[in-house]
């Protein structure tokens, strides 16, 4: 395998960025601020004495605005840990670098908008969830890279990743159209990568998480939800559980996804909006679609649907569970669990009655195990959960299917006896309960934009009096970015990924996106309701002589308050953050 130059030192001139490779002193890459031109050069001796320098540690990419290209550099990184001896790096931070030296050339309008595009980027690169390696692919499970053939080892790492999981080969585009530059060109996976050192009964192991989001209808919590055109599924998230110990490597790999169905659910001020199930698209086509590839990828599906089976979530059941009788697929296989009707007034115990719903399935799906390298048994299939975000719900089910994986392998390789519990090996369960909180936040940031809901079951195994204060909170903190700055959030997302191509012409030839017609509502309702809301509580909380004309003022005030404030829910498509860039995406509704 070709692997990417691990550090750099950028010098940076009026003319020229210069990025040399500090373990190749013949590798220097050459990009002309002017042409735009990229080159690889092997003369030391070229770069200017007087130009400004910084180690970096690999290049995000290239994107274009309005005031033209842009080059992203990572300037930190943390190490994570190792994986089969190699080592993984989290992104701490970036700089953005401007090709134009000035911003002269845009008028107003183009500047602004500049500024916006920028602030975009600036937001999917502070996510704080970016992962790469230099040496080891981590975009593939254990049991993908060893079923490859010997020519794929030798492929470019960005060549060989898995493009699902790439979330820079937008911004990599320019650099990778000229193979010489592939030792430039390091594929950054967005997801969740802890790696732990642990043991039981005296032997000791790594212990690694993995999930890689995609990058496919990829977006915020209720602008991106069900199938787009090809098949891909909201918030699709591959989930891998990986145990090194003593020359062998097991891998458990668990996949998330939305209801795989043509739905939505935008935003409208209601704490839950409702799903608007699509009467023009073909769900089974979709669902066949969507279905196939991951059969190849994965093998068989399990299906563990944890959506309520009444009120508006019904819908989606009743469609999913037609969808999967309807294909008639022996290699899809639905097992419905109510989670909250299962587990209301905190009944968590009684998630055993999916996971011995799951035991056969458990059993036949297996896992990936091999040692020193000769495989000995392969995972058939996966477990594909959702709940109707995917997120918390979701968690809590996949660390049940972990556990009981972990229970299957330390048994089958004598790291606990016949009759051991993973439960009852104390040091080792308090650090796979707070791996998989971590992987449950940070999944949810990503889709939803806070921590996830119900983590205190997750790190402590049982419903805690203050989880439901905690998840109030995130509730709340939920609802406020879902209604007021999701629609911020899509845009970056899609400018990033090149779902929207910036047009230079913006503000020439071409409306700016972010020019808006604000209706006169949207500022009188809300004032409205602020004064009279103001005066209510000034009518109640100042004395009157008369207490009938106090009485009438807090009757006419509450009552304008009311009507303003249903007025504001009545109109609420147009009180919530929308995305702005809307330039069509084929891949996208």
């Amino acid at each position: 395998m070709t692997s990417p130059h691990e550090s750099m030192r950028l010098s940076i001139t009026n003319e020229h960025f210069y990025i040399q490779a500090l373990d190749s002193q013949s590798d220097i890459l050459v990009i002309d601020r002017v042409t735009q031109d990229n080159s690889l050069q092997a003369e030391p001796g070229l770069i200017p004495a007087a130009a400004i320098t910084k180690n970096i540690y690999g290049i995000f990419g290239i994107i274009r605005l309005v005031a033209g290209p842009y080059l992203v550099v990572i300037t930190n990184r943390a190490r994570v840990g190792e994986i089969n001896g190699q080592a993984v790096w989290k992104v701490t931070a970036t700089e953005v670098l401007s090709y134009k030296r000035t911003i002269l050339h845009l008028n107003d309008t183009q500047a602004q908008d500049n500024k916006h595009y920028l602030s975009l980027v600036d937001i999917v690169l502070s996510m704080d969830s970016f992962y790469y390696s230099h040496t080891y692919d981590i975009t593939h499970s254990v049991q993908r890279l060893q079923n490859t053939s010997p020519e794929f080892s030798h492929m470019p790492l960005h060549e060989r990743a898995d493009p699902r999981f790439v979330w820079n080969n937008h911004m990599l585009r320019e650099l990778t159209q000229q193979p010489e530059l592939a030792r430039f060109c390091l594929p950054m996976m967005l997801g969740f990568v802890e790696m732990r050192k642990s043991s039981i009964n005296s032997r000791p192991f790594n212990y690694i998480v993995i999930s890689r989001r995609s990058c496919f209808r990829a977006g915020t919590r209720y602008y991106i939800r069900g199938l787009d055109s090809e098949g891909h599924a909201a918030n699709f998230v591959e989930t891998e559980q990986i145990v090194e110990i003593e020359g062998y490597h097991s891998s458990f790999v668990q996949t998330r996804g939305s209801v795989p169905m043509y739905w939505n659910q935008r935003p409208n001020l209601k704490y839950k909006p409702d799903p608007v199930i699509s009467q023009s698209h073909d769900h089974l086509q979709g669902f066949q679609v969507h279905f196939a590839t991951q059969i190849y990828n994965y093998g068989k599906q399990v299906l563990v649907n944890l959506l309520d089976q009444k009120g508006f979530e019904l819908r989606l059941v009743s469609g999913y569970a037609s969808a999967v009788e309807t294909s008639n697929n022996d290699k899809i296989q639905l097992e419905a669990f109510d989670f909250h009707h299962e587990c209301k007034k905190m009944q968590w115990h009684r998630l055993s009655l999916l996971t011995d719903q799951t035991d056969d399935a458990q059993t036949q799906l297996g896992y990936f195990l091999s040692n020193n390298g000769t495989v000995i048994d392969q995972q058939g299939g996966v477990f594909r959960t959702n709940c109707i975000d995917c997120l918390d719900r979701t968690n809590v089910v996949q660390s049940l299917f972990a556990r009981k994986h972990l229970q299957a392998l330390f048994t089958r390789l004598s790291v606990m006896q016949q009759g051991e519990r993973i439960e009852n090996q104390t040091s080792f369960e308090e650090m796979f309960r707070n791996v998989w909180a971590d992987n449950a936040d940070a999944c949810a940031k990503q889709y939803a934009g806070t921590g996830a809901l119900k983590t205190d079951f997750t790190r402590t195994g049982k419903r805690q009096f203050w989880g439901p204060l905690k998840d109030g909170v995130n509730c709340a903190i939920r609802y406020i970015i879902n209604n007021f700055y999701d629609g911020t959030r899509q845009d970056a997302i899609d400018l990033f990924l090149g779902n929207y191509v910036v047009d230079e012409s913006e503000g020439l030839s071409k409306a700016s996106p972010f020019q808006t017609d604000t209706d006169l509502k949207f500022f009188a309702l809300p004032t409205t309701f602020i004064v009279a809301l103001s005066m209510t509580m000034i009518s109640i909380l100042l004395p009157d002589e008369h207490l009938s004309e106090q009485l009438f003022y807090i009757l006419f005030w509450g009552g304008a308050s009311a009507l303003s404030l249903a007025a504001i829910y009545f109109y609420g498509n147009d009180f919530v953050n929308k995305p702005r860039l809307t330039q069509a995406n084929p891949k996208t509704d």
